[in-house]
């Protein structure tokens, strides 16, 4: 299958919404089980290129997915990379009875996801800084 080279801006944004109610809703709750729908979600996108937040999101848009403002997959593949890292970082900490790594590394995706929605991507700043460390990198050998 092959990955779409932008995804629209507002399916960005409600697989980010998802992740940051599912934080929430696992500190309300205490079911820190809700966190497996991102988690699974997202994994499934870095995966196997399938994301089923983002696809049935994909179905509620009222225009052609290409009218909106682009975010670069292989970006949020990367993102998602993060996010799938600090959910199951949460999950297992609040499995195996850790509340304070859960709470952080829950706290460090809400966080994360919150700015976003707010317009600033952490995870977007990563992979630039990354990219520009490669590229340096690749420089210093070609020397």
């Amino acid at each position: 299958m092959s990955q779409p080279h932008a995804i629209p801006r507002p399916l960005v944004r409600l697989n980010q919404w998802t992740i940051f109610v599912s934080v929430i809703l696992t500190w309300i709750s205490g079911v820190f089980w809700i966190l497996a729908i991102p988690l699974i979600a997202n994994l499934l996108g870095v995966l196997c290129n399938f994301n089923p937040i983002i696809r049935v999101g994909k179905l509620f848009l009222k225009k052609a997915p290409s009218t909106y403002i682009p975010e670069d997959a292989q970006q949020q593949k990367f993102n998602s990379s993060i996010a799938s890292l600090c959910l199951a970082g949460g999950i297992l900490g609040y499995w195996l009875k850790w509340q304070v790594v859960g709470y952080i590394f829950t706290g460090m995706v809400a966080v994360a996801s919150s700015i976003a929605i707010a317009g600033f991507c952490i995870g977007c700043f990563l992979h630039f800084q990354l990219k520009q460390w490669q590229y340096r990198r690749s420089l210093k050998k070609a020397l």
